[in-house]
């Protein structure tokens, strides 16, 4: 009789023992020869879809900084499974594995008889080659009734098992068999596959586990729900004692020494609980980690639907390299945690980018993420928009500033242009400002001031912009229109972290859109890299399970003139020297940014950039901006009347770029076009009386480098600048 002749009649007589020996099986009026009248055995292919794989995230480094999965899982080779291993679980489940084709014939009958004389169900008898095609029936249903039918008591849902086992031991060797079960069968305690429960239950890897460790993992698969130590002392016990059956049974087959297993079956359990989490709340960095996550299940470029997504990302068995960089992480978290304490209810974030890449790399915050409120921590991504899971945002201040400074110069405002900016502001007509559709947004009933703390006069694009200087603003956004302020904002990337479209209203160059340190450092960036926007990227590269690494490059466009985007950096420099963050001081190379101050001080924000990296840091309080506002509060142990955006978002934005440019060789700016942004042109400065011969100074300073834009048309200097321009 032929190998398949045999089988086959081997396949028959487990299935008319089964009908015999499991009447109830079958249903009622099951008998031997219908029995043999449904027999078709000829062998069948198994859809073996890919197993659900833990994916992994990694910094720049290529260290793992996050994992995801559905299953624990983590598939390895036969040989990274110790051979003690392998014997152990073949000595439990099928001893004769390496003899027996796709069904063991004696140890069907021999489950035939047990079953018969115990008068119930209490040997299957299936091989492991049967055993791994119902897990691979059971790992592809994803309804409840598909799981149900997969391990369904039924006749014919044995034959097909049978089938499938037929086609299996014809596909693979026996030792692909027995890996691809060890890597399918699941241990308990959520370990799915040899390797995760090896570090699961003992703290190492599969191909270091011996005896007791091993008999132990065999004696888990029978009934893995039921022995699961993770659960209880009672399933533990249970586990134990299933332990002591497989080194009892390796000693009778001879795999071990009656010794060996009465030395083994002495010896404590051994389980360790060794935790694998998963997802974002346990990473080193949880923001980031956040980041990445949501713009994998939000990007279409990852699969067609939210749940094709979330698949991927759960059973992808991903390597996902990212943009995170540990030093510049480091450098902010350290930064944050100087000025502003886990305890403290406002929160201070931070996100750094790659001008001229759009690379995230850093985004960190004073409060712990998770969602336990005695520790005060915070549950979502206050780093970032609501689409990577952020939160409203808060209102981004005088950092929007700089989007009417470049619709200035862009119009072809020089730096010296400007004009009368008194006390307060109120527009001349309701038709002063008009929004992108046209319509009318200009308040004259509403007044707007400037800080106390910012003075009034002729002032001009740079020493307006130095002082931040409200009024100055208003009209200059009146000057070039609001629709172009707002599309140039757009052009650099400004979103609201809600999501809604950005409000189109006379205050939007005083920044009255709710924002976050992500979008608003990338805008900055746009001034870094000489006008050309990036898309914020966090992925640099995926490696799926076969291998195949796919490349993930920054998606750039010029959105503005280099020289534009030049002159902006030219003035917003100024402000560590001349301006708002002139007590705070610059960080000792080519630096340009931009204090903000809300309204009312509801929070606070400073925002900069090197040719290197640009940062953007807020502070607010995530119970609601306006009823918790920055007044009269202890921030990081210190009592502040009023938080400026130069009072701990400056401070913090030095410290952090300091630390994480350091070893990073300087550059510099491009220098300023003088013959285009320099002087004035039709908005110069009132002409001062002539003084006497002897009372007229000297040429301007050679060293300064502002010296030629303050000059005006008539080559007199405009003795403004400087003047009063405190914290805004």
């Amino acid at each position: 009789m032929s190998v398949v002749r045999l089988i086959v009649a081997g396949a028959a007589a487990g299935v008319l023992t089964a009908a015999i020996a499991l009447p109830a099986v079958g249903g009622a009026g099951v008998t031997a020869k219908t029995a043999m009248e449904e027999i078709n055995l000829k062998p069948e292919d198994l859809d073996e879809p890919p197993l659900p794989e833990r994916t992994v995230l990694q910094d720049g480094n290529g260290k793992q900084i996050a994992q995801f999965f559905f299953e624990n899982r983590q598939s390895v080779t036969l040989d990274k499974v110790a051979p003690i291993m392998q014997t152990a679980l073949i000595s439990i489940e099928d001893f004769r594995f390496y003899q027996h084709g796709p069904i063991d014939v004696e140890g069907t009958v021999r489950a035939m008889a047990k079953n018969f004389t115990s008068g119930g169900v209490t040997q299957g008898g299936s091989s492991i080659t049967q055993q791994y095609v119902k897990q691979v029936l059971l790992n592809a249903a994803e309804t409840p009734e598909e799981q149900a039918a997969a391990i369904a008591p039924t006749l014919s849902r044995k034959l097909n098992e049978l089938r499938y086992a037929m086609a299996i031991e014809k596909k693979y060797s026996k030792n692909q068999i027995l890996e691809k079960y060890l890597n399918i069968a699941y241990f308990g305690a959520g370990a799915h596959g040899i390797q995760a429960a090896s570090k699961r239950f003992f703290g190492k890897p599969a191909s270091e586990l011996n005896l007791v460790e091993a008999a132990t993992l065999a004696g888990a698969v029978q009934n893995p729900n039921r022995t699961d130590p993770n659960v209880s002392k009672k399933s533990r016990d249970a586990l134990l004692t299933r332990r002591n059956v497989v080194l009892d049974r390796m000693a009778q087959l001879q795999k071990i020494t009656p010794q060996q297993a009465t030395e083994a079956k002495a010896k404590k359990l051994g389980f360790k609980d060794t935790k694998v989490p998963g997802g974002c709340e346990v990473s080193k960095y949880p923001y980031f980690c956040l980041y990445v996550q949501n713009e994998i299940l939000n990007n279409e470029e990852f699969g067609k639907t939210a749940q094709e997504r979330l698949k991927l990302l759960q059973r992808g068995g991903l390597t996902i390299k990212t943009t995170i960089d540990p030093k510049m992480q480091e450098a902010s978290e350290k930064a944050i945690k100087k000025y502003v304490s886990s305890k403290d209810k406002p929160v201070a974030s931070q996100a750094m980018i790659v001008p001229g890449t759009g690379e995230i790399k850093a985004m960190a915050a004073s409060r712990e993420f998770g969602s336990n409120k005695k520790k005060n921590q915070i549950s979502y991504n206050v780093v970032a928009d609501g689409r990577h899971g952020g939160g409203g945002g808060f209102q981004q201040g005088s950092t929007a500033k700089p989007y009417t400074l470049a619709t200035a110069l862009e119009e072809g405002l020089k730096y010296n242009d400007g004009f009368p900016s008194p006390a307060t502001y109120q527009a001349p007509g309701y038709g002063s400002f008009r929004n992108c559709k046209n319509e009318r947004v200009g308040d004259p009933s509403h007044t707007v001031s400037n800080s106390s703390e910012s003075s009034e006069g002729f002032k001009t694009l740079q020493t307006g912009t130095w002082g931040s200087v409200n009024t100055f603003f208003l009209k200059l956004e009146e000057r070039v229109g609001l629709c172009k302020v707002v599309k140039m904002a757009k052009r650099l990337g400004l979103k609201r972290a809600d999501g809604a479209k950005l409000g189109e209203y006379e205050t939007f160059t005083l920044g009255i859109n709710e924002v976050d340190p992500v979008t608003v450092a990338n805008s900055y960036a746009v001034f870094a890299s000489r006008g050309k926007y990036c898309k914020p990227l966090v992925i640099t590269q995926i490696t799926a399970r076969d291998g195949k690494t796919t490349q993930y490059k920054p998606k750039c466009s010029q959105v503005m003139e280099e020289e534009v985007a030049d002159a902006v950096s030219g003035i917003l420099s100024g402000v560590f020297t001349k301006g708002t963050m002139r007590e705070v001081g610059g960080i000792g190379r080519d630096a340009a940014g931009k204090t903000g101050t809300t309204d009312g001080y509801t929070a606070a924000w400073f925002a900069g950039y090197t040719p290197n990296l640009s940062s953007a840091v807020s502070l607010g309080d995530p119970r609601g901006a306006f009823d918790h506002r920055l007044m009269g509060v202890t921030i990081g142990g210190r009592y502040y009347s009023y938080v400026y955006g130069a009072s701990i978002s400056g401070p913090i934005w030095k410290a952090s770029m300091l630390q994480a440019l350091k070893g990073v060789e300087p550059a510099s700016f491009t220098p300023v076009d003088s013959s285009r942004f320099g002087g004035c042109g039709d908005g110069c400065a009132p002409k001062k009386p002539e003084k006497k011969k002897d009372d007229q100074g000297g040429p301007p300073d050679p060293n300064d480098p502002f010296a030629m834009f303050n000059m005006n048309d008539n080559g007199n200097q405009n003795h403004d600048r400087g003047r009063g321009h405190r914290r805004h």
